[in-house]
């Protein structure tokens, strides 16, 4: 098989998966769930095709294209306006944009007290492992014992004083807590800046880098570099202050369901 008709053929599934799903999207609405009159009883369930493109702005001829696989090309304006009409959640928009290969708009990352009363417990149960949650942000949504025993995590500065980066940058303990600081803080930095992209204009994000740029000059130093990393397992050296020089090999992990947060889970 050449290489242009497999891509003819991943294309043409695609559209079909398109089209599966904005059928299915479309009858699991009624017509009061989205402000509409019924007018009396229907013979199909959901939504009618004129009724979305109604509500999204767009021409019937043209939805209903879509909805038979047709190689219709929406705009992400147009796909905004879909997401809307068919009450989308923020996954299945993002389905909907890679569906219709299109870049799927930026997610607003999740306060991070909404992490799950389960990975609560899963973190707690890992005695003798530090762990914790951080967000995209780099706030940490919660740690164990074990972390807050060996990174001293509760001890941030405000005002800022839960998030890794702010602690690594801001808080004069962390020079002494790594023990190769420059590398963990640059490492951090590569990361944070890989998720910084992901989240253009958000006030959040923005807040806390102009922060940093105040208070560190490392960190205005290395911010205009613009280098970029992603997860990845690796070692931290930490100098305790009771326990002296500790080695640990650490992964990171994502929750499914959450891609916006993060797992480190460290061992000796």
């Amino acid at each position: 098989m050449s290489e242009s008709v497999r891509l003819n053929g991943a294309r043409e599934g695609r559209r079909e998966a398109l089209a599966e799903f904005l059928r299915t999207r479309r009858e699991r609405l009624s017509p009061e769930d989205v402000g509409l009159s019924s007018g009396g009883r229907r013979r199909t369930p959901g939504l009618r095709r004129e009724e979305v493109a109604l509500l999204a702005n767009v021409g019937i001829s043209w939805y209903t294209s879509l909805e038979q696989g047709r190689d219709a090309k929406p705009s992400e304006p147009v796909l905004e306006g879909i997401a809307e009409a068919l009450r989308l959640s923020p996954e299945e928009q993002w389905h909907l944009f890679v569906l219709a290969d299109r870049i799927p708009p930026p997610c607003i990352p999740p306060p991070v007290e909404e992490i799950s009363p389960t990975l609560r417990r899963v973190l707690d149960d890992l005695r003798a492992s530090p762990a914790y949650a951080i967000s995209a942000r780099g706030d940490l949504a919660h740690w164990n014992a074990a972390a807050e025993a060996v990174f001293g995590l509760s001890s941030g500065v405000p005002p800022h004083e839960r998030n890794l980066l702010w602690q690594l940058f801001a808080d004069p303990t962390s020079r002494e807590r790594y023990a190769s600081w420059e590398a963990t803080a640059k490492m951090t930095l590569a990361r944070f800046r890989a998720d910084f992209a992901r989240y253009p204009g958000d006030e959040r994000f923005e807040g806390l880098v102009e922060d940093l740029r105040g208070e560190s000059v490392e960190f205005r130093e290395w911010w205009p570099r613009y280098d970029v990393a992603g997860e990845a397992d690796g070692r931290k050296e930490i100098v305790h202050p009771d326990a002296g020089h500790i080695a640990l090999e650490h992964t990171t992990l994502s929750p499914p369901g959450d891609p916006d947060l993060s797992i480190l889970d460290a061992w000796t």
